[in-house]
């Protein structure tokens, strides 16, 4: 989603609502004590013959100093106060989506309504949730997720009346390869179309249309904070798993897509086992690519 333009104070303050509000409160305590103390520091004095430079540039630091020790930390506690809010709004969302009977609770929301709402979604599954916006270094992604040292981005497309075509699936596939993502969703409130669905097929994308977020939703209602992101399947339009689990040759447990960052292979998805973490290095070639 693009955002509009912001000013610097807006942007930190964007930050800072990102982290924990205890997280905020504490940045614009350090920032007041550190900053007035440079505020309260004598000036030196001026003796015959020295330069004038040295003296103008600590007055001219004690100057943005005396303003910034009320400022900064002004905008950190409005952060903390979004960090806040933007919780509760998440909660709030997340239980009223999830105890939805169909994907038509999703149609009344916002697109950043909507964000939020994918977000809280896979926090619950066990990621950590970056909301990007749409901007920064990561190719205009919404969501970026972190789970096991890996990186995976969400595009959200809250469309009401219109499918999510191939494009938009072959754009987040080309910025998971220019920035090292080993996979990537692409999440709507409607449906793709059957160009997008064989596009992400036997790549490391994976589409959610409304159904498949709904069951989404409501298994991580279910299970609370177990880990259960590997069963997240490839979503086709009925919202219907695509394969059956395959199998680590070395030890036996269930292999997730993932995609090559380094080597001759870089960018080509493989199957890697799903107890990377636990040491286990079984790979297997996806066969039809």
């Amino acid at each position: 989603m693009a955002r509009r333009k912001s000013s610097a104070a807006e942007d930190l303050m964007d930050l800072v609502a990102l982290l924990p509000w205890w997280a905020g409160v504490a940045l614009a305590a350090v920032s007041y004590w550190f900053l007035h103390g440079i505020a309260t520091r004598p000036l030196p004095k001026i003796h015959p013959g020295q330069p004038i430079g040295d003296f103008t540039t600590t007055a001219l630091w004690q100057g943005l100093a005396t303003g910034g020790q009320y400022l900064l930390p002004l905008i950190c506690l409005f952060g903390a106060a979004l960090s806040v809010i933007k919780r509760r709004q998440r909660r709030q969302l997340y239980e009223t989506a999830s105890a939805g009977d169909s994907a038509e609770v999703l149609q009344g929301m916002s697109s950043q309504e909507f964000e939020l709402l994918v977000g809280e979604g896979f926090r619950r599954r066990g990621y950590g949730v970056r909301e990007s916006g749409g901007g920064g270094a990561d190719g205009g992604v919404d969501l970026v997720l972190t789970k096991d040292g890996e990186k995976i981005f969400v595009q959200c497309k809250q469309w009401k009346a219109f499918k999510v075509g191939v494009s938009t699936v072959r754009e987040l596939y080309g910025v998971m390869a220019a920035h090292g993502a080993t996979g990537g969703f692409v999440v709507t409130s409607g449906r793709f179309t059957q160009e997008a669905t064989d596009f992400a097929h036997g790549r490391n994308i994976q589409l959610l249309d409304g159904s498949a977020l709904m069951q989404l939703l409501r298994e991580a209602r279910g299970t609370g904070r177990r880990d259960k992101s590997s069963e997240v399947r490839h979503a086709t339009q009925d919202a219907e798993p695509i394969a059956t689990a395959i199998l680590c040759p070395k030890c036996g447990k269930p292999m997730v897509r993932r995609m090559a960052k380094r080597g001759a292979t870089v960018g080509k998805p493989f199957w890697g086992c799903s107890n990377f973490s636990g040491g286990c290095r079984g790979t297997r070639e996806i066969q039809g690519l």
